[in-house]
């Protein structure tokens, strides 16, 4: 099924479950890690991607095509995981950079976690970057998305999204030698 009768389906409401289901088995696992990468805890990236597919279930009427079903999806997801770290680091009155960099710190607690001692340190250096920074190297470089589609994702242009990659670049190599 091509991605204008996904739509059709997911907006008609008859036909709206089963259209969910398909969307659901398309995208839970590549929007479980966009989130998990973002939240960087499991349980926290569960909790995020249900409310995430609960918004688009809700949303699905509204979507307009200007983007596509893609970015459009992978935009809430992103919002969601945002809102989610800013309710947390809310309640914990620090910065969002700071309790990620916390959380990554603590990912050998983690039983979800498979990385060894050089992917957590990896992981504490994405977490240092401010948080457009995170995204965008997240994307890029784990999503392999081009810049074409994050720029969609995320409503910044390719210029601003390749300096921010590059910026990124630059710090998490400069956090791996220093640490």
């Amino acid at each position: 099924m091509d991605e204008k009768e996904l739509i059709s389906q997911l907006q008609n409401e008859k036909k709206r479950g089963k259209a969910f289901e398909i969307l659901v088995d398309l995208y839970q696992k590549r929007l479980y890690w966009h989130i998990r990468r973002i939240v960087i805890s499991h349980d926290d990236a569960d909790d995020v991607l249900q409310e995430t597919f609960i918004k688009i279930f809700r949303s699905i009427e509204n979507f307009r095509g200007d983007s596509s079903l893609f970015s459009w999806i992978y935009r809430i997801a992103t919002n969601q995981a945002l809102d989610f770290l800013k309710k947390k680091a809310n309640e914990k009155n620090c910065t969002i950079e700071d309790l990620q960099y916390d959380r990554s710190s603590h990912l050998e607690a983690d039983t979800y976690f498979e990385g060894d001692e050089i992917e957590r340190k990896f992981q504490q250096a994405i977490s240092s970057l401010p948080e457009k920074q995170q995204i965008v190297f997240n994307m890029k470089y784990f999503e392999e998305l081009k810049y074409e589609e994050i720029s969609e994702i995320l409503g910044t242009s390719v210029g601003a999204l390749k300096s921010s990659y590059h910026h990124a670049v630059q710090k998490i190599k400069n956090y791996l030698e220093s640490h």
